[in-house]
């Protein structure tokens, strides 16, 4: 592997976080299908991905600095 993540953009975490609230689901009596997991799944990615586009847009414009590569 190369390079690190936040937790939060990491699919593996959050497809772990759907399978934990799937069995949760379960045990209150509603059923989850895999297909209701793949979707709720492309949700929760798209939401991330919005909202994460969205925070560097702002932070960007906000910014009071410039950016520079190390010397």
């Amino acid at each position: 592997m190369n390079g690190e993540k936040p937790w939060y953009q990491s699919k593996a975490v959050w497809g772990g976080l759907l399978a934990v609230g799937a069995g949760a689901a379960t045990i209150f009596g509603y059923q989850v299908t895999p297909a209701d997991q793949a979707q709720l799944s492309d949700l929760i990615v798209g939401l991330v991905e919005l909202i994460g586009g969205f925070a560097a847009v702002v932070g960007r414009l906000k910014a009071t600095k410039l950016i520079r590569r190390k010397a």
